[in-house]
């Protein structure tokens, strides 16, 4: 499993509009093409994907 990175601004803020708090989730995949951002949770590792 891939380790997760901090959110830009630009998608934390994608984050907010979805819903989710951006300081505890963390960034493991961005797919532009696909326009899904793979997220995993800061203190559980829950995985997650939202649509962009």
């Amino acid at each position: 499993m891939k380790q997760g990175k901090r959110p830009t601004r630009a998608q934390k803020k994608l984050l907010v509009s979805a819903g989710l708090n951006p300081n505890n989730w963390l960034v493991e995949k961005n797919l532009i093409h696909d326009q899904k951002l793979h997220l995993v949770h800061r203190e559980s590792g829950k995985p997650r994907v939202i649509a962009v």
